[in-house]
């Protein structure tokens, strides 16, 4: 990845023990089984609804969702 983000989640604490508990037993870090299964959902959504548009995802403002490095 070229650019690195951050983006604050609120999740319930069932949430998050359950993806901490999924990312142990993956052998991945919570971090990194976060984003993998958001990559799985993201290739699901371009599957079954089309693939995103470069232009469209190009003009999306990121200044109000992320804080950059």
């Amino acid at each position: 990845m070229k650019n690195q983000n951050e983006i604050k989640v609120r999740l319930s604490d069932e949430l998050i023990r359950k993806l901490i508990y999924i990312s142990e037993a993956e052998g991945r870090t919570p971090n990194n089984q976060f984003i993998f299964m958001l990559r799985n959902n993201i290739q699901y959504f371009e599957r079954t609804k089309g693939k995103i548009d470069a232009a469209k995802l190009a003009a999306i403002d990121l200044s109000k969702y992320t804080e950059q490095e």
